[in-house]
């Protein structure tokens, strides 16, 4: 089983900040797939893809607490590292930048920084979503916690279905041929 977790915050009040990216990503395949999310034995939703093969999670413990919904879904699935991918928002790649990336660091980014807390370990799939645009962004969070200016919406929007292709990709053809093709596309500014 394969499950894409897209970090972001519950709550009307978030719904459309920069740093609901990851929901916006999972959102847009689970509409592209007639899924709806639905609660699960923890905090977090949740839905199935192609017959129960491919998952879809949203914690619902706000962006800095999202390590113990990653954990709880991966013990309730019984999922290793390479079985999730986290989907997030990244403020330093340009907007409309899609980064694929095997494991690494945090990169100060508290909600991906709590899931290697939680899971003792960087050494899972994560899908980064540029963020980046000429304003003011640091400090950052009060940059993420804000929405896009209408003159940017064509472009994040453009991300979040290029992510939706990428999510496709890599249940067709796995991490690494998806890393190549998508890593290689060079956001123009």
């Amino acid at each position: 089983m394969l499950a894409f977790i897209g970090l972001g915050n519950v709550g009307y009040e978030y719904t459309n900040t920069k740093h609901n990216a990851g929901f916006w990503a999972v959102d847009e395949f689970a509409r592209k797939n007639n899924v709806v999310f639905k609660p699960g034995e923890g905090e977090f939703v949740f839905s199935f893809i192609n017959k129960d093969k491919v998952l879809l999670i949203k914690p619902t413990t706000g962006m800095n607490k999202s390590g113990s919904a990653v954990k709880a879904s991966m013990n309730k699935w019984e999922l290793d590292f390479s079985d999730i991918v986290i989907v997030l928002d990244d403020v330093d790649l340009p907007l409309g930048s899609i980064r694929i990336r095997p494991k690494g660091g945090d990169g100060c980014h508290r909600g991906l920084e709590n899931i290697i807390y939680q899971l003792k370990t960087n050494k899972f799939p994560r899908i980064r979503l540029g963020i980046a645009t000429d304003e003011q962004m640091r400090p950052s969070e009060k940059y993420v916690l804000k929405p896009f200016n209408k003159d940017k919406q064509i472009v994040v929007k453009e991300m979040i279905q290029c992510c939706s292709n990428v999510f496709q990709s890599y249940i067709k053809f796995g991490a690494e041929k998806t890393m190549n093709h998508f890593n290689s596309i060079r956001k123009e500014k």
